[in-house]
């Protein structure tokens, strides 16, 4: 009972949920000896809603009879590792039991021998029961939410085809699905709580400057198109959040229904071009829900999907759930070699970039956060929403320009931001990618973001949208598959957009992934930060990556039916 405490005291002052409130743990009423009291615990963590369970003990215990037998949540057993106790013994044998009944566990096993009055918890253990529970909540958190699908498929983005499957199987949500027509409607009858409006549009005003129309001019929209633009842009956005998290406000107008939204912790919205052909883009509406504010103040940033790509969209949220950061929603556009940059601008690529670099640009949907300008003792930073400060989001959106949308594209017009991410900050790309006769697989790559001289990056830049915001992103090498080279982590990314998240998070995702039985299919993550259930090692303990996805094809999607 003491080692329970001891955790669960350690994950209430080392972790976060997403919202930003401490973690809460549930402890059962009584130690667990036998079935009976295994039963009462299982039945107390329902009540409770425990989405995952870490097991201790110090000594020994039968196995089979105080196991964790629900198939759903992710478990974890610490084993205390002490001689005159038999943890580790109960440990062993307990794993052995999950293992032949086919609910993989993650089992702690401290480096060190404790003595049985050592009431501490080691740094080793301190780390897998911080990664297990951080990984675990993220699993746990959505489940039975809703993935908003607005609109269909994009300019024939295989990410926009939803695979409902996918997401009841391997995710645990519902695919809710509406028409973008449901905008216009709620425009033209004015669903929306009004006093907001006023307020958004008087922030906008104040804050968010306009950048230069790159537009011919006989094709510049006139000066009262574009603040009907705005006015447009910023009703989405409001209507765009309703939808996903429902507004009681909407209530006091007459709209119960749409009220209540539609418990989406992510969306999408197709956009290009049925929309953006005769209405404004949704640029600001995707970059400012993304972002960790709005005219309301600093808030949980929103998750939108840029052309209703779902699997970049579940890729963004899952880096959100184990973040609590923003994240940047972007094109994998172009790898510049040394080489190329050099004949463009005549410039050689140093430092980080020596090798190369891979431009991260889209359409002005990533997050404001992404500008790369909140700082920690003086170093770029992409903050958890709850650390960020008013001077903090000033910076970025001082960083930040909205220009008119470049009418070849946007036909409707519209605003898309442009800013240039600071470089030096830690990150990890991500990517969701499924597979026929696979399912779905993960790509992760973790890496920096650097700077190029303002000369340089605007020759580069120029040759695709200046209007747009762009991350100069190196990954870090490891002399071996994808990895060898920038090139080639360019040339095996498995499709057109990635996720960009503050911090190397990749064995989280790694964990994370594993839970959920989705294989990680390149990775340059090292081998002892990667974290997961005891059993994958029995799939091939000597190559691990293959075991990965023969473990996760043996017990398939953790809601099973994909």
């Amino acid at each position: 009972m003491a080692m329970a405490k001891a955790v669960a005291g350690l994950i209430y002052e080392n972790l976060r949920y997403a919202n930003g409130l401490p973690v809460e743990s549930v402890i059962a009423d009584t130690c667990i000896g036998g079935t009976a009291e295994a039963i009462k615990s299982a039945e107390k963590f329902a009540l409770e809603g425990v989405g995952l369970t870490i097991t201790v003990s110090p000594c020994w215990c039968y196995g089979t009879e105080t196991m964790d037998m629900d198939a759903l949540i992710p478990k974890a057993v610490w084993g205390l590792n002490g001689t005159e106790r038999p943890g580790a013994v109960y440990l062993a044998a307990v794993l052995a039991g999950y293992n032949q009944k086919g609910l993989p566990a993650f089992g702690i096993y401290g480096h060190e021998v404790q003595d049985s009055s050592d009431a501490s918890i080691p740094p080793d253990v301190r780390d897998k029961i911080i990664r297990f529970a951080r990984s675990g909540l993220a699993v746990a958190h959505m489940r039975g939410k809703s993935y908003l699908s607005v609109g269909g498929v994009s300019m024939g983005i295989a990410g926009s085809i939803i695979d409902q499957a996918f997401f009841e199987s391997y995710l645990g949500m519902r695919v809710q699905t509406i028409d973008m027509s449901e905008f216009i409607r709620r425009i033209d009858k004015e669903i929306y709580d009004k006093d907001e409006y006023v307020r958004a549009l008087a922030w906008v005003k104040k804050v968010c400057k306009e950048g230069r129309d790159y537009n011919s001019p006989r094709l510049r929209r006139r000066k009262a198109q574009k603040e009907h633009d705005w006015e447009t842009v910023i009703k989405m956005a409001i209507i765009m959040r309703d939808l996903m998290a429902g507004n009681p406000n909407l209530n006091s107008i007459g709209y119960g229904e749409e009220a209540l939204g539609h418990n989406a912790i992510a969306a999408g919205f197709q956009g290009q071009r049925q929309w953006t052909d005769h209405l404004p883009n949704g640029d600001f509406m995707e970059a400012i829900l993304n972002s960790s504010f709005d005219w309301n103040g600093i808030r949980q940033p929103y998750i939108v999907a840029t052309e209703n790509d779902a699997l970049n969209g579940a890729s963004m949220l899952i880096s959100h759930l184990i973040s609590g950061r923003a994240q940047v929603f972007a094109d994998v556009r172009t790898y510049w070699s040394p080489d190329s940059v050099k004949r463009v601008t005549g410039y050689k690529l140093q430092d980080k970039a020596e090798g190369g670099i891979i431009h991260l640009i889209n359409s002005g949907s990533a997050c404001l956060d992404g500008t790369g300008r909140q700082t920690l003792h003086g170093q770029p930073v992409m903050k958890p929403y709850w650390e960020l400060t008013p001077a903090d989001e000033d910076e970025c959106l001082r960083a930040t320009s909205w220009y008119p949308a470049r009418l070849e594209y946007f036909r409707g017009g519209g605003y898309s931001s442009g800013f240039t991410t600071r470089g030096g900050m830690p990150v990890t790309m991500s990517r969701m990618n499924l597979i026929k006769g696979l399912g779905p697989v993960m790509q992760i790559a973790e890496g920096y973001t650097v700077n190029l001289p303002l000369k340089i990056h605007n020759i580069l830049t120029d040759r695709t949208d200046p209007t747009w915001p762009t991350t100069w992103f190196v990954p870090m090498l490891t002399d071996n598959g994808p990895f060898r080279d920038v090139y080639s982590v360019m040339n095996d990314w498995g499709a057109n957009h990635a996720v960009l998240s503050y911090g190397h998070i990749g064995h989280d995702l790694i964990t994370v992934a594993a839970m959920l039985r989705i294989p990680v299919s390149m990775h340059n993550v090292a081998g002892e930060r990667i974290f997961r259930p005891d059993i994958w090692s029995a799939f091939g303990a000597m190559e691990p990556q293959g075991a990965d996805f023969r473990a996760c094809a043996n017990f398939g999607p953790l809601y099973g039916r994909y």
